[in-house]
């Protein structure tokens, strides 16, 4: 688009030349024509905005109708396909903090505070003040297995691939990593030289095809993952199980986004779809697992080891937590991913239909933990859908440690939702490896940008932490937030998950009745 804008402002000038020699009542075009294809350069040359860097003078068209109020903005800017405006507040939070603009909202609350649904924190009378907190606490991830715990941010970047983003974006997202102070999941697309460029903390995410550490057909390779996961920019090792965009699938990376760099960069040949096999082939049952932790984390010189999971069936990860007290070797966190969360590319019944959601999933992963007497040992990442400080919160009351977040992210980059990720024509270079859109794309404004929305937002959550009348994010448990069931009846998550008590799901006689079926179902021998 650049090129054309340069090409039709040389045809324009030049026919505006020649009308203004055969006749000088023309000339008023040049009035006209000049200071619009001023603009256009202007567009192409600035750096903060990345529309109109790749679309110049279209790209205002943007700008201009968001300047026109909240009523054309909600029709045409930020509503969604389907037409609800959850998304639309998301994108509208994400851009206030990332941009440092005002971030309140007068007239009170936009939502039906009586629809099913509704969530809220309860506040305390004896709210704790401000700066009495900390705004930017650290927790500690690593088991008593760990040799190199790692000190994470409340709030991280989740697992977005080099390949389904761009270069710039990677390189964006860890330079805001960096200046942050939390880490940047690299994605089952591999350990790219844009994770490691800037020097942010990397969790390097390992997914069934095993890229950056694999064999010519495809298994694991412990000398290519050993010579990469101990550097000192690695800061944690996730085996990836699945993710709630399509759990039980595997990744996909169109054949179209697949270029020579990172086809050599996820050691695979260049030519065809990246389709990520559905299951791991380095282990097979929930013991060989267990070996496999080992092994990883003798890698990587004792860094944290855990893993992400979309929960599935449940007696599979209570198979885990079997083997885990069987072996007496343990997880060092274990990322729950909500069947709600996003991906660049995803059959559509996998998207909507596959998964627990994750309110559920997060409940039953803490309590089988606390259950089998070893959440003392594993922290709980919570990922899905997360954006705003009420969004940790409520995952924090349910049973996580510390959140990850791909789409808030992604819109701090500048993403307006074009939905064209897997076109690879995204039009802010965000999610395309078109090195015409991807110019558009300055990592140094953008990052930081996804640094201080990062900030404000564990800042939001730290508030609110306050208002409850705690000091720390610890202190948040189930009783902390309500929803409503009906119109006409509320209840705290203590009330709708109710917690199961330390170890009674050691042996099977104290197991509860709804855990049962499943706890006897779980094998250590298979998942």
């Amino acid at each position: 688009m650049r090129k054309a804008f340069l090409v039709f402002s040389i045809t324009i000038i030049s026919l505006t030349a020649i009308l203004c020699y055969v006749n000088w009542k023309f000339s008023f075009l040049l009035l006209i024509f000049i200071p619009l294809i001023l603009m256009g350069l202007y567009d192409m040359y600035q750096s903060k905005h990345t529309i109109r860097r790749n679309f110049p003078l279209l790209g205002r068209m943007r700008y201009l109708l968001e300047s026109l109020g909240p009523e054309i903005r909600q029709y045409f800017i930020e509503t969604d396909t389907d037409g609800k405006p959850f998304n639309r507040l998301q994108r509208s939070l994400v851009y206030e903090r990332s941009k440092k603009a005002i971030d309140s909202q007068p007239f009170g609350t936009q939502l039906n505070v009586y629809d099913e649904g509704y969530e809220w924190i309860n506040h305390s009378i004896r709210a704790v003040s401000f700066s009495q907190i900390n705004e930017n606490p650290r927790v500690t991830i690593g088991s008593s297995q760990c040799e190199k715990p790692y000190e994470a941010s409340l709030f991280n970047i989740s697992a977005m691939s080099y390949g389904a983003l761009s270069k710039n974006a990677i390189l964006a997202l860890n330079s805001g990593a960096k200046q942050g102070g939390f880490y940047h999941n690299t994605g089952e697309g591999g350990l790219s030289p844009y994770h490691l460029q800037n020097g942010g903390d990397v969790v390097w995410n390992i997914g069934t095809g095993y890229f950056s550490c694999r064999t010519d057909d495809g298994k694991f390779s412990y000398d290519e993952y050993a010579k990469r996961a101990s550097l000192d920019n690695v800061k944690m090792i996730e085996i990836k199980f699945s993710q709630g965009a399509k759990p039980g699938h595997g990744g996909i990376l169109p054949k179209e986004k697949v270029t020579n760099e990172i086809a050599a960069i996820r050691l695979v040949a260049k030519g065809n779809d990246i389709v990520s096999p559905p299951t791991h082939s380095a282990f097979t049952t929930p013991l060989e697992l267990m070996d496999f932790v080992k092994l990883l984390r003798k890698g990587s010189d004792g860094k944290p080891v855990g893993i992400k999971i979309c929960i599935g069936n449940k007696s599979e990860f209570l198979s885990i937590c079997k083997a885990m007290v069987e072996t007496n070797t343990y997880l060092d966190f274990v990322t729950v991913d909500g069947g709600e969360g996003g991906t660049g590319a995803a059959p559509p019944e996998y998207s909507d239909h596959m998964g627990m959601p994750l309110r559920e999933a997060l409940a039953f992963v803490y309590d089988a933990l606390n259950g089998f007497g070893i959440k003392d040992q594993i922290k709980i990442i919570a990922s899905g859908k997360v954006i705003s400080g009420f969004d940790i919160i409520r995952n924090l009351s349910i049973g996580a440690d510390l959140c990850n977040s791909a789409r808030g992210m992604m819109f701090a980059l500048g993403c307006i939702q074009a939905l064209e990720c897997h076109a690879n024509t995204c039009p802010t270079g965000v999610a395309t490896q078109d090195e015409k859109l991807m110019k558009g794309l300055v990592p140094e404004e953008k990052s930081v940008r996804v640094a201080r929305f990062q900030k404000e937002t564990v800042k939001s959550a730290m508030d609110l932490i306050a208002s409850a009348g705690l000091h720390h994010p610890d202190d948040v448990s189930r009783d902390v937030v309500s929803m409503r069931v009906t119109r006409n009846k509320t209840e705290t998550f203590a009330q709708l998950f109710p917690e199961l008590e330390a170890g009674c799901l050691v042996n099977e006689t104290s197991v509860p009745k709804d855990f049962l079926y499943f706890w006897k179902k779980a094998s250590v021998e298979k998942f």
